[in-house]
């Protein structure tokens, strides 16, 4: 083999080690590789110069994830992240969730976020549901009763109905601004932003992750391309903020879509259903139940009261599992 050969030879090799390696397991135990596409009955191989993980794929209305337990080699770097959640060349997520062991007495698990950008962020409510009911399917949470699970942005509780109804507790919603963070003198019901030369009128919260929300005529045609990103990035949110456009529908049901931070537009938020409720109770346009309508189905809302905790109800859903190396 002359020189050039050889060189090519092992830039191939070079690509190769570099490229991502992924199956899906079907139920049938067949495996499929992706590389040149091939079917075949036999059982994957094991790369040993790579990291192995084991995943299963979950979607709560469209707000897709996936799931796995904290790997011995550590979590994926961002780059990596950002690897996988790629919709083209990789398994396609808007968030990874990651599973450690408990931290705290009392609860299942110790869960952490990381947006398809690969940053790491505190909380996620359709990821906390999709959790509990990938530890329900394990076993490790009873039908009925209450699991208590913890998060960077603190303790969790969930209770599993059916798949079709897995309720979590986001918690107590806090306004001060310095919680999101936001750069504001004080608590108020509206602020004001220079969005990409747009005055907008917000509501500003917190679910243990940073919210803006703006109540819009029409979901349909409300600017969420161009705003989402402008109020994300915006200079007052010093770690970026979810962005949430609400059409209020009467005092019971409500249309939302959300440009989530790291993400983009989602077909449902969860914690974002939760904020847009929380400032539309707030302002006196909403009752203690809400119907949340969003492109991937509906969610339900409930908040009492200003010092109770905010509960977010709706499916989760498998929908597939594998393994990757990294």
């Amino acid at each position: 083999m002359n020189r050039t050969n050889v060189l090519k030879s092992r830039a191939r090799e070079r690509r190769r080690q570099a490229n991502l390696s992924m199956s899906i397991t079907l139920p049938s135990g067949m495996i499929f590789e992706p590389g040149p596409a091939r079917w075949e009955d036999r059982p994957a191989r094991r790369l040993l110069d790579l990291m192995r993980i084991d995943f299963t794929k979950m979607h709560g209305l469209g707000n897709d994830f996936i799931v796995f337990d904290a790997p011995r080699e550590g979590v994926p770097s961002a780059g990596q992240l950002r690897h996988l959640a790629s919709r083209h060349t990789g398994i396609g997520f808007d968030q990874a969730l990651v599973l450690e062991p408990p931290r705290k007495a009392g609860t299942s698990v110790y869960y952490r976020i990381f947006n398809a950008d690969g940053v790491e962020v505190e909380q996620c409510g359709n990821g906390a549901r999709c959790i509990a009911a990938l530890l329900h399917r394990r076993g490790r949470a009873p039908g009925g009763e209450l699991l208590r699970m913890d998060s960077p942005a603190g303790e969790v509780r969930a209770r599993i109905g059916s798949p079709q109804s897995i309720s979590v507790d986001m918690g107590v919603p806090s306004f001060d601004p310095r919680s999101l963070p936001f750069d504001a003198a004080s608590d108020a019901l509206v602020h004001t932003l220079d969005a990409g030369g747009t005055d907008v009128e917000i509501g500003a919260v917190s679910l243990g992750n940073p919210h803006a929300v703006l109540i819009v005529s029409s979901v349909d045609t409300a600017p969420v391309e161009r705003l989402g990103p402008a109020i994300e990035t915006h200079r007052r949110f010093p770690k970026r903020v979810n962005v949430g456009f609400m059409q209020i529908l009467d005092r019971g049901n409500i249309r939302l879509r959300v440009h989530e931070r790291g993400a983009g537009e989602t077909l449902a938020c969860g914690t974002g259903a939760c904020a847009a409720v929380v400032i539309g109770r707030r302002r006196g346009m909403l009752d203690a139940e809400v119907r949340v309508h969003t492109r991937g189905g509906e969610l339900r809302v409930n908040w009492d009261a200003p010092d109770d905790p905010v509960w977010l109800t709706g499916p989760a859903e498998v929908a597939f599992e594998g393994h990757v190396d990294l």
